[in-house]
């Protein structure tokens, strides 16, 4: 009954901090934009407006103007007028594709490389100084090369996203493997289990929960990552779209895709988060 009750006042708190910020953000909107005579800057100029004229100074949209911009974005959101007009759906499902698409290869090579290394300490001792070499230089670095040596705009993504999601998941897989209680092991050579056997049925459900740990952080750095990929290198996706909009200057458009971009985010961390509990060890 307790935690019922708790639960309520949470989202009931959670409810008025929304308001509240949407309150602040309606004030804050209100106060200034309208238009003035002001000297034309270049771009205005090219833009084809006369010196003197009124050039609007909006502030930032107000929430019924994001409301309003948000319901035409989803009135078609897979609409496909050609290669340079699509629905803000079709940018969504192209930077999901590319998160996962990376995201799975840093799974597959993180997971079996981190536990390899974990059960072989003189070859992750080996590795670890070029682990640790690689690990902080930031994505964004790596993608000048992965466009000359990939030549493919949405294989130099995926890539980027791949270089920025293994560590995490290797690192936590390693640490995990090779921090296995010994009296574990221990018990598996006792009662004449295989090295092999050991590692199966010993080790690796051990290491479980740290590895997916690693996982759900990797999962939320692919999707940091992959809206500034986009938008060095996109054509498609939510990045492009953010880019796209600001060229536009479409404000409100962006807010809409920061909104969908925290809200995809929260989705995916909660999904590996309940992952988590479902295959984590119970008392």
């Amino acid at each position: 009954m307790q935690g019922a009750i708790s639960t309520s006042r949470s989202w009931l708190a959670t409810l008025a901090i929304g308001l509240l910020l949407l309150a602040v953000w309606q004030a804050l909107a209100s106060t200034g934009g309208g238009s003035a005579p002001v000297e034309l800057s270049d771009y205005d100029k090219l833009m084809g407006k006369s010196p003197g004229a009124s050039v609007e100074r909006s502030a930032i949209p107000t929430p019924v103007d994001v409301f309003k911009r948000a319901g035409e974005l989803f009135a078609d959101p897979f609409r496909r007028n050609g290669e340079n007009d699509l629905g803000i759906a079709w940018h969504l499902l192209d930077s999901l594709r590319r998160v996962f698409s990376g995201y799975a290869l840093a799974v597959l090579v993180g997971v079996p490389l981190g536990f390899l290394l974990g059960l072989v300490p003189w070859l992750g001792q080996a590795l670890n100084p070029f682990i640790q070499l690689l690990r902080p230089v930031s994505p964004m670095a790596w993608m000048p090369l992965a466009l000359y040596t990939l030549k493919d705009s949405g294989a130099s993504a995926i890539f980027i996203i791949f270089i920025c999601s293994i560590w995490p998941i290797l690192i936590n897989t390693l640490y995990s493997t090779a921090s296995v209680r010994q009296d574990w092991t221990n018990v598996g050579r006792v009662i004449g289990l295989t090295p092999l056997e050991r590692a199966r049925k010993i080790v690796f459900p051990a290491a479980v929960p740290m590895i997916l740990t690693g996982m759900r952080i990797s999962i939320g750095i692919a999707w940091l990552v992959i809206v500034a990929a986009e938008m060095v290198v996109g054509q498609s996706g939510i990045g492009f779209f953010v880019w796209n909009e600001w060229n536009n200057l479409q404000i409100s458009s962006i807010i809409v895709a920061i909104v969908m971009i925290g809200m995809v985010g929260l989705v995916l961390d909660q999904l590996l988060g309940a992952l988590m509990k479902q295959l984590s060890f119970r008392e």
